[in-house]
């Protein structure tokens, strides 16, 4: 995957957690679990593009792999 699925997944993350939010205050609506389900999973989303990005980009140490020469 390159970075541009990574940066869609933190997108579409950013939308589910609006609209668990923009649910939140339309009163009675939606049930409040309902509601918190979208925002966590909304979040969990944002998260998961994150620290895909970060291992697709190499930011994160132990993600990243190294050519050896053994010359």
């Amino acid at each position: 995957m390159n970075s541009l699925h990574w940066i869609g997944i933190i997108i579409w993350g950013l939308f589910v957690a609006g609209c668990g939010l923009t649910g939140a205050g339309a009163g009675d609506s939606a049930p409040p679990q309902d509601v918190m389900l979208l925002i966590a999973g909304g979040l969990v989303t944002c998260l998961i593009g994150l620290v895909g990005l970060m291992g697709f980009a190499g930011w994160i140490p132990g993600l990243r792999t190294e050519q050896k020469s053994y010359s």
